[in-house]
């Protein structure tokens, strides 16, 4: 009777086991499952504006270059900005470089995340991976010439976190090659995500301006340009793409869902408010593109 009864509480304590591991299961595949689709999300926003930011560049600053109108430039001197100025061909030239090297950055970078480039076309990542670090490398040292010897206005707070980013992308593109010449392929992805996201801080910035712009609007509220927003988002730009980038690797390679539901969760409302700034940022490229007066 007694080995009957212990027995029957063995099986039913197994059993119990087995639905605990069952749910646990179902609940890692749902969590990874988030996150996959999280990502997949946030990449499909990404790719689509880094091609059409691209587009712009083409656009603006490369057919300014070869039709010899590079005075369009200054069309953005409504926002105090002179990026063209008579004479100074080194410093148009350093600018133009920047502009367009910046079209590469947006159009061949996202393309090195896609495990399928890497696994298909594994000559091709490689020789553009090569040329992402060397184009990266050149506009972080051309922006540097632009904010520490052309602009011959004290340095501002635009240009101390123009600066620190620079520092950060010559800092992550060392890794990123460094890695990859190790073939420490697990290190290198992820110095290549970090590198992907300080080398379009610029973007993101720009992207985080008319969200606010645009969600504040909605709300009813009145943003400006003199919101305390703006000098944080200056640093906001890079760190925050960073940060969710650590907690994306973290989730990676833990087993915990609710860490993995909290990356899921985060990366979804960051692509939401990197959609609304498209919305905003978009017709204000076109905007730029078609010749009319530019405002916001």
């Amino acid at each position: 009777m007694e080995k009957t009864a212990l027995g029957m509480f063995e099986a039913t304590k197994t059993k119990d086991k087995k639905q605990t591991d069952s749910k646990t299961r179902t609940s890692s595949k749902a969590a990874n499952q988030g996150l996959k689709y999280s990502t997949a999300f946030w990449f499909v926003a990404v790719l689509a504006g880094q091609w059409f930011f691209f587009y712009y560049i083409i656009s603006f600053y490369g057919f300014s270059v070869i039709n010899d109108n590079m005075e369009i430039w200054n069309r953005w001197e409504v926002f105090g900005k002179t990026p063209y100025q008579v004479g100074d061909f080194a410093g148009n030239l350093a600018f133009a470089a920047h502009a367009i090297g910046a079209g590469f950055v947006a159009f061949g970078g996202a393309l090195q995340l896609l495990p399928q480039m890497r696994r298909y076309f594994p000559k091709f990542h490689k020789a553009n991976g090569y040329l992402y670090l060397l184009t990266v490398f050149a506009l972080s040292v051309s922006g540097f010439y632009l904010v520490w010897v052309r602009d011959q206005h004290p340095i501002t707070l635009d240009g101390i976190g123009t600066s620190i980013n620079g520092i950060l992308i010559l800092a992550f593109t060392f890794f990123c090659a460094r890695t990859a010449i190790k073939k420490d392929i697990r290190n290198h992805r992820k110095w290549a995500v970090r590198l992907f996201l300080v080398s379009n801080a610029q973007w993101f910035l720009r992207l985080g301006v008319f969200s606010y712009l645009v969600t504040g609007t909605s709300l009813g509220l009145d943003p400006k340009f003199g919101d305390p927003f703006f000098p944080m988002w200056t640093f906001g730009c890079f760190v925050i793409p960073l940060v969710m980038a650590e907690l994306y690797f973290l989730a990676g390679d833990t087993h915990r869902s609710a860490v993995k539901w909290i990356a899921a969760g985060s990366l979804s409302i960051l692509t939401v408010l990197m959609l609304v700034g498209m919305l905003g940022f978009t017709p204000f490229l076109i905007m730029v593109m078609s010749g009319g007066e530019i405002s916001i």
